[in-house]
């Protein structure tokens, strides 16, 4: 399995929606967020094996394993993964999963949001209206 993580160039807006929280895997640390306002503009892309698998409201969480690192990644809430097509037996633990979005601003967090996730070459469009 090929793992690479690099920058997409694109630009983005933040828009504040609604305030979100959730604890990372294995740290104590809870973040708090608000829409996209805690992501770096541009976009961003993690491919890696799922690890653990958190869905459902206020959104999934899924935990990627890309070249040994751990990175916790924010995926739609259930309305949005079936809009996309996605369904919750997708994200088994261990199948490789790519997925493009917006990291963390803080670079010393593994933590995105995503925008589109693609599962053996098919594309899961979660925010069609974002670059």
């Amino acid at each position: 399995m090929a793992t690479r993580r690099h920058f997409l160039l694109g630009s983005g807006t933040s828009l504040g929606l609604a305030a979100l929280g959730f604890a990372i895997p294995g740290t104590q640390t809870a973040l708090a967020h608000h829409g996209w306002r805690w992501t770096e503009d541009g976009n961003f892309e993690l491919v890696g094996l799922i690890k653990t698998v958190q869905l459902g409201n206020p959104h999934g969480v899924v935990t990627v394993d890309a070249e040994g690192e751990l990175w916790t990644v924010e995926v739609g809430q259930p309305w949005r993964n079936e809009r996309a097509g996605l369904k919750d037996e997708m994200f088994s633990i261990g199948r490789e999963i790519t997925i493009s979005g917006q990291r963390s601003d803080d670079p010393a967090q593994k933590l995105m949001k995503a925008e589109r996730v693609i599962f053996e070459g098919t594309l899961y469009n979660l925010y069609p209206d974002r670059d």
